[in-house]
């Protein structure tokens, strides 16, 4: 899953994307609000993170603008304590939920992975598809009925894939959902990723579509 964080003190920005990162997702960042509305323009994200109190254009201003363009991606809004209009006013501007600062880190991962599950039709938080079981709250994965001990990265890639089942994927978008804005953007890399995933999970179990992607199929009813 791929996330976007856009906060204008680095700190708290820093702290955010570790916590997300260590939590299984790609993070990339923004620290105003003309960054933001280019990349969430531009990028696909499974979800945002948005500080509303952000220089050259303020978080609500963003909000409004990516709703209006026709940008469907969950937002978690980020209010200062008291500021309840400022909250008000962001989810009727289409946000899904709001924090309010300070907050612990356990929440908002909490909220990010319930919002994710929510925006993919999971109310409860695991996946199937044939053999495979996919549990996005304790992020483990089963393969007919036996746990498979995976990496963060493979656990990212199965996941993002389980997301989409039935979906062919291009290597492109799980390139950039893997890894974010990191530098690390070799097809041979995902290739190699895959193979490792096929032997822990079952030879069939990611489908190879030459020149379109990947696939994790549906069932045949």
């Amino acid at each position: 899953m791929r996330l976007l964080i856009v906060e204008d003190e680095p700190r708290i920005r820093e702290d955010i994307t570790a916590a997300l990162a260590a939590s299984g997702f790609a993070c990339d960042t923004a620290a105003d609000g003309e960054d933001a509305w280019f990349l969430g323009d531009t990028e696909n994200y499974d979800l945002v993170v948005l500080d509303l109190g952000l220089p050259k254009m303020d978080g609500l201003a963003v909000l409004k603008r990516w709703r209006a363009a026709g940008h469907k991606m969950p937002i978690i809004i980020l209010t200062a304590r008291g500021a309840w209009p400022e909250r008000v006013e962001g989810i009727d501007a289409g946000a899904d939920d709001y924090l309010t600062k300070p907050f612990r880190m356990e929440e908002l991962i909490a909220r990010v992975r319930a919002l994710i599950r929510r925006s993919a039709g999971l109310s409860h938080g695991v996946i199937e598809t044939g053999d495979l079981t996919l549990d996005t709250r304790q992020m483990r994965i089963w393969a007919s009925g036996a746990p498979v001990a995976v990496s963060p990265l493979e656990y990212r890639l199965i996941a993002y894939l389980m997301h989409h089942k039935g979906r062919v994927v291009p290597a492109g978008e799980l390139i950039e959902h893997l890894y974010g804005d990191d530098d690390a953007r070799d097809a041979n890399a995902l290739e190699a990723l895959i193979m490792r995933l096929r032997k822990k999970l079952g030879s069939t179990a990611i489908e190879t579509r030459r020149g379109f992607g990947y696939l994790i199929a549906e069932p045949q009813a």
